[in-house]
C-alpha cells in the first residue's frame, strides 16, 4: 500500500464543485508540486465579450482558498456592483459574475487577445493567487459542450445549465471542436509520467467526458501503466450535486454507481463508492468509504483515503 508522501506525480481529472473539492483535499496532503490537475474547458463561453472558464476558475478559487463557501463557485464575499448596474440598464442577469470574479475574466480575455494560449493564462492566474498545484486546461483549442434538448433544441452549455437551470430534457450531447482539439501543453507529459490518475467526483458527461473527447487524452489513458481510480459522483441513486442522475436517465444510461462504472469502462481500474452503496455489485474493483465532502476536513480525509486505496488498485 502506498503512503501519501510516496506519490510524486499524481494527475487528477476534474470539473465542477465536486472535482474542485477533492482536488483541494489532494493538494493539502500531497507534497508540493506532486499534483497536476487537468481541468474541463467544455463549458467555457463568451459573456459580454469576456472569455469565461467556469470549471477552471472553480478549481482555481478552491485551491486558492477563496471560493464561495456555500456555492462552491465564485469568490467568497464578492460584490455585485457591475451586475447591479447592468440590471439597472435593463439587462437580464442570468449568469452571475462578481466584481472580483470579473477581474479574472477581464485579464484572461486580455491575455488571450495578446496571443497567449489558455494554458499560459491559467498558469499566470494560479501563480498570482499563490497556487502551487499545476492546473492545466485540457486543451488550448475551442471545444464546446452543446446540449440538444426536447424543449428548446440546441443550447449552448451555459444556456442549458445556468439560464434554464438544467431543467430541459437532454436528448444528446455534442462536443463541438473535439475532432481537431489537441491537448494543452504539458497534459500528455503529465499523463505519461503519472504514478497514478484520479478521476474526481465530477459529472461524467458534462465535466469529464469533454476532457476525454480530446482524442490524445483518451488514448493516453488507455495506454497508461499507472493505476486509474475514479470517485463516484452518485450516492444511492442521487447525485452529490447537479444534474448527473437526471441526464444519465434522459440519455438511457443506468443512473447509479454501476452506471458510472460502466460509463468509464476500461478507462478506470477501480471506483470508490459511498457506504450507502456497499451492497451493490460492481463490474470493476471497488472501494467503499464516506465520499461526502461537507467540510475541509472531509476533503482531506477523502483525499488521504483515495491515495491509500491507489496502493491497492490492480491495473
Amino acid at each position: 500500500m502506498a503512503l501519501n508522501g510516496s506519490f510524486k506525480r499524481i494527475v487528477a481529472l476534474a470539473g465542477g464543485v465536486g472535482g474542485a473539492k477533492l482536488v483541494a483535499g489532494l493538494a493539502a496532503c500531497l507534497p508540493s508540486g506532486a499534483l497536476t490537475v487537468i481541468g474541463n474547458t467544455g463549458d467555457d463561453f463568451r459573456h459580454y465579450g469576456l472569455h469565461v472558464s467556469p470549471d477552471l476558475d472553480t478549481v482555481m478559487y478552491t485551491l486558492a482558498g477563496i471560493a464561495h463557501p456555500i456555492n462552491g463557485w465564485g469568490i467568497a464575499d464578492d460584490t455585485r456592483y457591475v451586475l447591479d448596474m447592468l440590471a439597472h440598464y435593463g439587462e437580464a442577469i442570468w449568469f452571475s459574475l462578481g466584481d472580483r470574479d470579473l477581474a479574472t475574466n477581464i485579464l484572461r480575455t486580455h491575455w488571450l487577445a495578446q496571443g497567449w494560449p489558455l494554458s499560459r493564462v491559467t498558469a499566470r492566474l494560479c501563480q498570482q493567487l499563490g497556487i502551487a498545484t499545476r492546473l492545466l486546461p485540457m486543451t488550448d483549442d475551442p471545444l464546446a459542450t452543446v446540449v440538444y434538448t426536447l424543449e428548446h433544441g440546441r443550447l449552448a452549455f451555459q444556456e442549458y445549465f445556468v439560464r434554464h437551470r438544467w431543467q430541459p430534457t437532454v436528448q444528446r450531447l455534442v462536443y463541438e471542436g473535439a475532432e481537431t482539439a489537441q491537448p494543452a501543453e504539458g497534459v500528455l507529459e503529465a499523463l505519461h509520467e503519472a504514478e497514478a490518475i484520479i478521476i474526481c467526483p465530477s459529472n461524467p458527461l458534462l465535466s469529464i467526458e469533454p476532457i476525454l473527447q480530446v482524442r490524445a487524452i483518451r488514448e493516453a489513458l488507455r495506454a497508461r501503466r499507472a493505476p486509474c481510480l475514479a470517485v463516484s459522483p452518485i450516492i444511492n441513486g442521487a447525485a452529490l450535486k447537479g444534474p448527473t442522475v437526471k441526464i444519465m436517465h434522459e440519455l438511457g444510461l443506468r443512473a447509479d454507481v454501476v452506471g458510472v462504472a460502466e460509463y468509464y469502462g476500461d478507462l478506470i481500474d477501480a471506483l470508490i463508492i459511498d457506504e450507502a452503496d456497499r451492497a451493490v455489485r460492481m463490474p470493476q474493483q471497488c472501494f467503499v468509504t464516506n465520499i461526502r465532502m461537507l467540510s475541509s476536513a472531509d476533503r482531506r480525509r477523502l483525499a488521504e483515503e483515495v491515495l491509500m486505496m491507489l496502493g491497492e488498485v490492480h491495473p
